[in-house]
């Protein structure tokens, strides 16, 4: 067989443009399929950096952050313990206003004690 220029391929047509449409399908597809795998390892790679960037603390912001988490449990603590002593203030109160009305009644009984005993 000798191959040169002016050597002549016979095909039919039909054949030809399935050639010619099968190779446009497969550059087709090539281009979507390598378009879709960069399309998703940008986003993969721009997840990574950002939870890389998330997840770097630094030594002190984590110190902060446990500062800030206690002074939270702390206020917590003062809020309850001024609630009770809000309660605790009420009931002084009014057992401070008892006493004196028991300190009253007594100093009567004992002016009339006093006053019968001048009697005999």
């Amino acid at each position: 067989m000798k191959i040169s220029e002016n050597t002549s391929v016979s095909m039919p047509m039909k054949n030809m443009i399935g050639i010619v449409v099968a190779v446009a399908m497969g550059v087709f597809a090539y281009t979507e399929v390598t378009a879709r795998l960069t399309s998703l390892e940008t986003s993969r790679e721009l997840f990574q950096a950002d939870l890389l960037k998330k997840s770097e603390q630094l030594p002190t912001d984590q110190e902060q952050y446990m500062l800030i988490e206690d002074l939270y449990k702390t206020t917590e603590k003062l809020e309850i313990t001024q609630e009770q002593n809000m309660t605790n203030k009420v009931n002084i109160e009014f057992l401070k206003a008892q006493l004196e009305k028991a300190l009253a009644d007594v100093e009567k009984l004992k002016d009339k004690v006093r006053e019968n005993g001048k009697g005999y």
